[in-house]
């Protein structure tokens, strides 16, 4: 792959052919990304060592631990944001290696059905990672975890634990849910955005 490509898929990913859709690659990438890399770290990244259970016991925190955490939040985010992102990086280098300028994805049919279909495929992705969320974490972090632990020793059978910072963590989990409808409404809003281009009602982009 020549450098033009790389470069045309650079710009390709940076600046969409909507304005909603840069304003969407902004929020993604900046607010979005700095939320979870920083503030994500924070909130979550000595979980596991804070997270005691009665007896404290190594093991049985590890245990128990693994039971309230089948996936921890920072790798369920991380993977979220990656996927979410493969359906439009997969169009734009498409467009790269076709040597398709921004301004032609609105001005030809069968590019534009392309760019919606990366779209509703990020609104799909969305809605699954979603789901997702409110099966593997729900919607609040409680201070005690009820742990079955009779597998691991038949003395513990169900044991108490304590979360720490759950106040925390419930906000910082209603802020993903936040990120997560605000993106999919960016992208609806980016169809109409497309629908009315091409019906006429917006004229076409600045670029």
């Amino acid at each position: 792959m020549s450098l033009n490509y790389i470069k045309n898929f650079y710009e390709g990913c940076l600046r969409p052919p909507t304005v909603i859709g840069q304003f969407h690659t902004l929020f993604f990438g900046s607010v979005r990304m700095f939320f979870l890399g920083v503030l994500g770290f924070a909130v979550y990244g000595n979980e596991a060592l804070h997270f005691s259970c009665d007896p404290d016991k190594r093991e049985l925190n590890l245990y128990c631990y693994n039971q309230f955490r089948p996936i921890t939040p920072q790798v369920f985010w991380a993977l979220q944001l990656v996927t979410v992102l493969v359906p439009g990086a997969v169009f734009h280098l498409y467009a790269a290696c076709k040597n398709i300028d921004q301004e032609e994805i609105l001005q030809r049919p069968t590019y534009t059905v392309f760019y919606i279909i990366s779209v509703l495929l990020r609104i799909v992705l969305e809605v699954v990672a979603f789901w997702l969320q409110s099966h593997l974490f729900g919607f609040q972090v409680h201070p005690l975890f009820m742990c079955d632990a009779s597998a691991l020793e038949k003395m513990f059978n169900v044991t108490r634990c304590m979360v720490p910072e759950h106040v925390e963590k419930t906000i910082f989990l209603s802020a993903m849910y936040t990120f997560t409808i605000i993106t999919i409404l960016l992208c609806v809003a980016e169809i109409f955005e497309i629908l009315c281009r091409k019906l006429g009602f917006l004229s076409q982009p600045v670029t």
